[in-house]
C-alpha cells in the first residue's frame, strides 16, 4: 500500500463502478463525494456533502474536504485531511477519541435533523466503506449515481 499525498476530483453525474485511485469523485446532484482510501488499501470512503456531514470547498482548480476523514472502522485506521488536492496525514485517533468524534457526530445530526437523524448514513462511522451488498442509503445513492 502506498499512501498518497495528492488527489484529483471529477465532478461526475454518476460514480463509475470502479473509482480509481486517487481520484475524488463529486456528485453535487446527491451531495456525495466518493473516493478510494488515501492510505492505498482501495477501500471506497464515501464522504455525504451536508451541514452534519462534510463540506466541499472547490476555488476552481482544486477541492478541500472538511472535516478530517477519519475511516476508523476500517482496519487502516486512516486519518487525513485533503485540502487543495493535498493529502495531509494526521495522527491516528485513540479508540476514546474516536468515541467522542462518533458522538459528536451523532449529536451534529441530531441537531440538525432532529427524529429524522435515523434516516441519514451510519453515524457510527460517517466514512464506512461502501457496502455494494447492504440495501440502505448508499445502494440507493449508488443506483442513482449510475442513471
Amino acid at each position: 500500500m502506498t499512501r498518497r499525498e495528492t488527489v484529483e476530483f471529477e465532478f461526475v453525474e454518476s460514480v463509475p463502478e470502479t473509482p480509481e485511485e486517487g481520484i475524488v469523485y463529486i456528485s453535487t446532484r446527491f451531495a456525495t463525494a466518493i473516493h478510494k482510501c488515501c492510505c492505498g488499501c482501495g477501500t471506497e470512503i464515501v464522504t455525504p456533502l451536508s451541514p452534519a456531514g462534510w463540506t466541499l470547498i472547490f476555488n476552481g482548480e482544486t477541492i478541500s474536504l472538511y472535516p478530517s476523514i477519519g475511516s476508523w472502522a476500517l482496519p487502516c485506521r486512516s486519518h487525513y485531511w485533503i485540502r487543495g488536492n493535498q493529502v495531509i496525514w494526521a495522527r491516528r485517533f485513540s479508540d476514546r477519541e474516536i468515541a467522542a468524534a462518533r458522538r459528536g457526530d451523532q449529536e451534529a445530526y441530531e441537531s440538525l435533523y432532529g427524529d429524522r437523524a435515523g434516516e441519514f448514513p451510519n453515524l457510527a462511522d460517517k466514512t464506512a466503506p461502501r457496502d455494494k451488498t447492504r440495501s440502505g442509503w448508499l445502494t440507493r445513492i449508488r443506483k442513482w449515481l449510475s442513471l
